[in-house]
Order: structure tokens, then C-alpha cells, then sequence
């Protein structure tokens, strides 16, 4: 029962000065992230179609 009152403890001191500090780059635009991704996961279902003609 200690344990999980410690561990309790610890989460919420650190939830607590989670919010000061940011490990984002100012550089990386968020909408440039995205649209990669989106393209990225657009050209993996176009190859998972082409690889599955059969079906």
C-alpha cells in the first residue's frame, strides 16, 4: 500500500511540472509534420493495393 502511495506521489509531482517544459523545435510546423505523415501513410495504401491485385 506504500508503494502505490508513493508511486501516487511521484506521478503528480511530475504531472505537476509537465506543463513549464516543452521539447518542441520552433522550426517544425505542426500542419508540414502532418501533411508528411498524411502522405506517407497515403503512399503505404497505395503499395499495400498494388501488392493485393488477387483480391
Amino acid at each position: 500500500m506504500i508503494a502505490i502511495s508513493t508511486a501516487h506521489a511521484a506521478l503528480t509531482t511530475l504531472a505537476a511540472e509537465g506543463g513549464e517544459h516543452t521539447d518542441t523545435h520552433p522550426t517544425i510546423s505542426p500542419f508540414m509534420t502532418g501533411g508528411a505523415a498524411l502522405v506517407i501513410l497515403f503512399l503505404l495504401l497505395w503499395i499495400t493495393t498494388r501488392f493485393n491485385r488477387d483480391r
